[in-house]
């Protein structure tokens, strides 16, 4: 199956026209707001921007006459920096639509500045439901997944399994906030309950007071309201301390591929986790990580990675049928008047609440035994089909849904 094949077959019905099409500077200006330097950089940085080239090549747009350049930039985590580079990106170069941004304090201002100026966020990265909820935009898309959607598939799964008790270890800004707040209503729905929380500085190095604080507690779960390095951190210490083989479950809410490579699947095996895409599901995906995996060091393409090059295509058909970039929110409102269909989430929509629905999966981690060959770490234990994986359009708050 040919991936560029494909995704280019996707616009073809949308191309004709495109000599009279007008965009802002004479090129469409993708930026790649990131981390590329610290705790979420291997799970999105550098492998954002390849994904972003990627979908680029495939859109078929630079065949066409139509130039498309791709910028990037690091955020360091912070919103004051986010800002700062989203501004000058709107007002200097010309930059039409953002993409990716993890950390939910910065995607939230980005969010915001991006509403101000009537461009394009594609939110990729980024984790916070309120993106979609009570800070809701008409200029904003949330692809990949939210906190909901991970406390929907992970918590009730631990839950029901028997895990009624929870402590939480959560990050203290925007992400950790809302993942510890969706989680703790999902295990309660299911009859479980959180017994308490420690709230952590973002890329701690030592986890141990928090860890004891969470042993003490007694709770059934240790649930870990983080994400990359964080998260890779605790696990390890958590193992390091004997938590697990003093009765306690660890449940990583939102752990991915590149967290799983870097704890190695002896440490990672039997974790059970929320995933929206993997690489080795069809032919689809698989084409699309041989040709990803080259452009980043050998990394196989995660859900980050994926969402930012399947938003970036079904950006691009907007354009095409406005034929201009101009109307950040005319576009953004055409990507909600067109269902989603790809090769790496296949069929979908996006809401009026801009949260892009699809199926997510409930995988768990193979032991070294099970896996056959490099980066093949998933078990899919089972689907939850789109209309169940995200949270009901009318329990989010968003001004925007009728």
């Amino acid at each position: 199956m040919n991936l560029a094949r494909i995704a280019a077959g996707l616009l073809l019905p949308l191309l004709a026209g495109t000599a009279a099409a007008q965009f802002s500077g004479n090129a469409i200006r993708i930026g790649v707001l990131s981390d590329m330097s610290s705790l979420y950089a291997d799970g999105t940085g550098m492998g954002s921007v390849a994904a972003a080239r990627l979908a680029v090549e495939d859109s078929g747009l630079e065949r066409r006459g139509i130039k498309v350049e791709v910028l990037f930039a690091d955020h360091h985590n912070k919103p004051d920096v986010g800002l700062t580079v989203a501004r000058r990106w709107y007002d200097v170069e010309g930059v039409d639509v953002i993409v990716d941004v993890p950390n939910s304090s910065v995607a939230l201002a980005v969010s915001e500045l991006t509403r101000e100026k009537n461009r394009v966020f594609l939110a990729s990265g980024a984790g916070s439901s309120d993106l979609t909820g009570k800070a809701c935009s008409p200029n904003t898309v949330h692809w990949t997944y939210d906190t909901w959607s991970l406390a929907n598939g992970t918590a009730r799964f631990v839950t029901r399994a028997g895990g009624t008790t929870w402590f939480f270890v959560t990050a203290d800004y925007a992400f950790g906030h809302a993942l510890e707040r969706d989680a703790a209503a999902a295990i309660a729905r299911d009859g479980g309950r959180s017994v308490g929380a420690v709230r952590v500085p973002l890329n701690t190095a030592d986890f141990g007071s928090f860890l004891m604080q969470a042993q003490a507690s007694k709770a059934k779960v240790i649930g870990l309201a983080n994400a990359g390095g964080d998260a890779q951190t605790a696990m390890k210490q958590a193992g390091e301390f004997g938590i697990v083989k003093g009765g306690q479950r660890v449940a990583g809410l939102l752990m991915g591929l590149t967290d799983v490579h870097a704890l190695g699947l002896a440490a990672a095996q039997g974790l059970t986790m929320t995933e929206a895409f993997y690489w080795d599901t069809n032919d689809g995906t698989r084409a699309f990580a041989r040709r990803f995996a080259p452009m980043h060091r050998g990394i196989h393409p995660n859900a980050i990675h994926a969402g930012v090059y399947s938003a970036l295509l079904h950006y691009f058909k907007a354009v095409q049928a406005l034929a201009s970039d101009a109307d950040g929110a005319a576009i953004v409102a055409r990507m909600k008047a067109t269902p989603t269909d790809d090769p790496l989430f296949g069929k979908g929509l996006v809401r009026a609440d801009g949260r892009k629905t699809h199926a997510m999966h409930l995988v768990e981690v193979k032991s070294p035994a099970e896996s056959r060959a490099p980066w093949d770490y998933y078990k899919v234990v089972s689907t939850i089909p789109a209309e169940d994986a995200f949270r009901p359009l009318a329990e989010g708050g968003c001004p925007l849904v009728r």
